[in-house]
Order: structure tokens, then C-alpha cells, then sequence
């Protein structure tokens, strides 16, 4: 491979790969989150995503949670730790099956999903603030066919 003028790899420039724009977006995205939920409500967005999902859906189990909000079983595992240690969600073995673990939000969690939502609102607004309205629907609908 050619090295060129600029640091440029055959014509290959970093800032304009998608991973690399795709990263840089999701850093913004999770920066604006934690500056709105983060620290006043000490959710990560691994945690908001599970503690909604079960808030919209009811109890689930770990593995159907993990499928529905796009986490390996390992990054699912500690989430549900985490917000079991907190007490917003709790366990218990499905009567069907007791290897399979079901979880279901505790008033704490559901007030907690209550609470933040709105700013989940917020969130999305101001990550998408720099497109125009028809930008923002555009973008959205192509992120959601490479999703």
C-alpha cells in the first residue's frame, strides 16, 4: 500500500469511514445522555434501554431482554446485576423452566422509567439538533435499514 501526500493511504481517509463516523456519533449521542440521565439518575443507556424495554413489554426473560435491546449475553448479565443490586428490577426462575431467569421491574424501576423517559425525549432532540426536521426523519430512516 501507497503512502500519499497528507497521510493519506491510497486515497483511504479515516473521518470519512463509517465505523469511524458511526463511532464518533454514538459518543455524542452517549455523552448528551449521561450529561441529561446519567448523573442525576445514574443510569447508563445499556440500563435505560432494559429498564424501558421491560416497562413497555412486562416481565421477560434474560435472554428474550438481551435479544430485544441488541445486548450480547455478557453485557445483558451485568446490566441486570447492576439494576438488581439497585432493586429497579428483580429475578426470579420461570416456573417452566428454572434455568431461565425472568425479570420485571420493581416500583422503584417503574418510577425510575417514568421519570426519565421525558429526558430519553430530550436526548434523542439534542443529538439530532444539528439536522433540520427533514434531516433528522431522513437519517433516522436510513439508520434504521443499516441497523
Amino acid at each position: 500500500m501507497k503512502r500519499r501526500k497528507g497521510g493519506q493511504l491510497d486515497g483511504y481517509v479515516l473521518e470519512a469511514q463509517i465505523g469511524h463516523l458511526l463511532r464518533r456519533a454514538h459518543q455524542r449521542a452517549t455523552a448528551i445522555f449521561l450529561a441529561e440521565l446519567g448523573e442525576a439518575h445514574g443510569v447508563t443507556p445499556t440500563q435505560f434501554a432494559a429498564l424501558v424495554k421491560l416497562y413497555a413489554l412486562g416481565e421477560q426473560s434474560q435472554n428474550e431482554l438481551g435479544r430485544l435491546t441488541a445486548m450480547d449475553p455478557a453485557t445483558i448479565q451485568g446490566v441486570i446485576r447492576r439494576l438488581t443490586a439497585r432493586r429497579l428490577i428483580v429475578r426470579s426462575a420461570d416456573p417452566a423452566d428454572r434455568r431461565r431467569a425472568r425479570l420485571r421491574l420493581t416500583p422503584g424501576g417503574r418510577a425510575l422509567v417514568e421519570r426519565t423517559v421525558p429526558l430519553g425525549f430530550a436526548v434523542s432532540a439534542r443529538t439530532l439538533a444539528p439536522l433540520s426536521p427533514r434531516e433528522r426523519a431522513q437519517f433516522l430512516k436510513l439508520l434504521k435499514r443499516l441497523a
